[in-house]
């Protein structure tokens, strides 16, 4: 197209020299002639720039991943979606809209009650695209901007909507049911929009600071639950530790006293083997002991023997 423009001022410029250079001989009818040049000259360059300008113009491209739509002076809206690569298009009257069709992610954050009225923040986010054949109604209606004017109100109603179906417990232990359901409702409400939904995600759940306090102190109230019921447990086992050690004693006194009673001489031997064991610890000691030998159990060899007889068959002994 400059080539052209160039040749066709070149053009201009010889007309114009050739009629100036005839024009000192042959008077007015060489002035005519110039002026009639110069006119056709210029009508050949508007001519040349209105086809270069026309056949710039009447192309366009559209890059991969993305659709276009034509929106004609004259006819209105195109009901034509026009592929990846260059395409024609009329110049002035028709003007190319290019849609990115890509997935793209959307990101919502909002603050909400539960069942139980407790509050709850919560984040979603969704990969969307819209509908490469509804493109036409989706510029008519919406616009190239089509998912800041109807994404966030959606997602904001549907989550509100499913979180407002579940206590707050049940939000974290039915997570994945959660998240289908807003998936679900999302969905049915994009594609009245024609647009796509191919994932929903939620990627971030919270409770008011009031709700963790309580749910933290719940916890340690069971936990402190467990523990006592433990404690309870291991004080009933020492009890009937102590329960069957009582009556295990008793039944060894028992048996003693019968012994006893029947034979004296058990008495002598329990006092020889409690006598060989005081002997053993006073002659490791290094120190010097000066005390009654009767009260040490160390006198075998005196009456205490005789005493302790005649105590056992006296009235009452000791075991009655």
């Amino acid at each position: 197209m400059a080539q052209r423009f160039r040749d066709a001022f070149q053009r201009v410029a010889k007309q114009v020299n050739s009629a100036g250079g005839g024009g000192g001989g042959k008077g007015g009818g060489g002035g005519g002639r110039a002026a009639a040049a110069a006119a056709s000259s210029i009508t050949a360059l508007a001519v040349a720039g209105g086809l270069g300008y026309g056949a710039y113009n009447s192309l366009f491209t559209v890059p991969g991943g993305h659709r276009a739509v034509i929106f004609n002076r004259v006819g209105g809206m195109k009901n034509i979606v026009y592929g990846e690569g260059l395409n024609f298009n009329i110049p002035w009257f028709e003007r190319p809209t290019v849609f990115d069709i890509r997935t793209r992610p959307v990101n919502l954050q909002t603050l909400t009650g539960s069942k139980d009225l407790q509050m709850v923040t919560i984040a979603i986010r969704v990969l969307h695209k819209p509908d490469p054949s509804k493109l036409v109604e989706i510029y008519r209606s919406l616009g190239l901007n089509y998912d800041e004017r109807i994404l966030p109100s959606i997602m904001n109603e549907c989550a509100k909507a499913v979180v407002a179906r579940y206590n707050a417990n049940e939000l974290l232990t039915k997570r994945d049911m959660v998240s289908k359901e807003i998936s679900v409702d999302l969905r049915k409400r994009a594609g009245t929009f024609n647009v796509l939904l191919e994932d929903v995600a939620i990627t971030h759940l919270s409770f008011s600071p009031e709700y963790a306090r309580a749910v933290e102190r719940k916890q340690v109230a069971q936990q402190d639950a467990e523990r006592a019921k433990y404690i309870v447990l291991g004080a009933l086992q020492e009890k009937q530790t102590i329960i069957t050690k009582a009556k295990g004693e008793a039944e060894s006194a028992s048996l003693i006293g019968f012994a006893v009673k029947k034979n004296p001489g058990f008495m002598k031997l329990r006092r020889i083997d409690a006598a060989r064991d005081i002997a053993d610890i006073v002659a490791k000691s290094g120190n010097k002991v000066y005390l009654n030998a009767d009260s040490l159990l160390l006198n075998l060899l005196g009456d205490a023997d005789d005493k302790f007889e005649k105590s056992v068959h006296g009235k009452g002994g000791f075991f009655g």
